[in-house]
């Protein structure tokens, strides 16, 4: 015969729990007619194979179909029954949890148009008020199945919620600048606490109080900003930095403009081309940019720069077969054209074939 639960509850709450089940193996043996003790700022949800049905405020319940009809449906008791039923019976703990730390990790991502690289990195911390709305929700979203659940374990759902919704309000705000974040801080608490228990009804829970300190610019290299930003703002990023570059070291600088190339000229011109040219303008740049850190790093070696070398006469001189002889081919042709070595037209008619030969290769 099972043993019967006559009396369960739960007095003992750590001040970080959320949810604590009874028993904690699993399900256990009741009866109508068993007490269910349910302290202040708690609740006691039922849930039967894996199902949320009843839930129980404070105070001392002595269990009926009139308190459980939900699981006396589930049951089949539409009478005061004395057979015994297996529940799980979870406490979940509805009382504010205060001061709960949270941080900008990864940082809110900020375009300043016009500005340095275009972009910053916008971190904070502050503490918020949280707990527990409505527990039977709660429970079906995160609760279930877990003998105890504290709030580190939810931690980085909050988290994530917190940063997405304060990312779309300072997105939609306008700001520009860190300082324009910061302005609009004091109105973001309260527009944040708004919007955040709005996301955060969905789940069950509520935010009481929202605090943050003033944004400051996470400083990263390039490389570690490419985690942060997406692939087209990197790369105009790098392109920036080693224009940058190119500017405080003459050798390379000096080369380029021999090869008639240059950023602003450049820029300046791809307003007014047609779409095709502007694209062979931009292929230029870049190629422009892979011999600028080709000649960095050569005058860092004490190497001689590209252009007092000999240019490599494979392709010029043999047929590509291969895709990646094509590819060769095709960065030599590149090079060619800055260089002012071949005319735009035939670079445009070498190119096209070229490309086309590839394409049809790799499809």
């Amino acid at each position: 015969m099972p043993r019967i639960i006559d009396v369960v509850s739960h007095a003992n709450v750590m001040d970080d729990e959320l949810v604590y089940r009874e028993p904690q193996r699993g399900e256990g043996d009741f009866r109508m007619g068993s007490q269910v003790i349910v302290q202040e700022n708690q609740k006691a949800v039922f849930v039967r194979h894996g199902e949320v049905m009843d839930d129980l405020g404070p105070g001392r319940h002595t269990l009926s179909t009139m308190n459980l009809p939900v699981l006396s449906t589930a049951l089949g008791l539409v009478t005061g029954g004395r057979n015994p039923f297996t529940v799980e019976v979870y406490f979940v703990n509805t009382k504010d949890m205060p001061q709960v730390p949270w941080g900008t990790n990864p940082p809110i991502v900020l375009e300043t148009p016009g500005k340095g690289v275009g972009v910053v990195l916008l971190v904070t911390h502050g503490v918020i008020d949280i707990g527990v709305s409505d527990p039977v929700r709660f429970m079906k979203q995160y609760g279930v199945g877990k003998p105890i659940m504290r709030l580190n374990d939810i931690k980085e759902r909050i988290q994530s919620m917190l940063l997405s919704e304060l990312a779309t309000l300072i997105s939609s705000s306008g700001a520009q600048s860190i300082m324009d974040a910061n302005r609009l801080m004091s109105d973001l608490e309260g527009a944040a606490l708004a919007r955040l228990n709005e996301q955060f009804d969905a789940i069950g829970m509520r935010i009481k109080a929202f605090e943050a300190k003033p944004f400051t610019a996470k400083e990263v290299s390039t490389e570690e900003l490419r985690n942060y930003v997406d692939f087209e703002t990197y790369e105009r990023i790098r392109r920036l930095e080693v224009a940058e570059s190119a500017a405080s070291n003459p050798g390379a600088g000096g080369a380029l403009a021999g090869a008639g190339v240059g950023f602003g000229v450049g820029q300046q011109m791809g307003a007014t081309m047609n779409p095709e040219a502007a694209a062979l303008q931009q292929q230029q740049q870049m190629m422009m940019m892979q011999m600028m850190n080709q000649m960095m790093q050569q005058n860092q070696q004490g190497q001689q720069p590209p252009a007092q070398q000999p240019a490599p006469q494979a392709a010029a001189t043999e047929t590509p077969q291969t895709p990646d002889e094509i590819r060769a081919y095709l960065d030599q042709l590149d090079a060619k054209l800055i260089a002012g070595e071949v005319s735009e037209k035939i670079y445009e008619k070498l190119y096209a074939k070229w490309e086309a030969r590839l394409n049809e290769l790799e499809g």
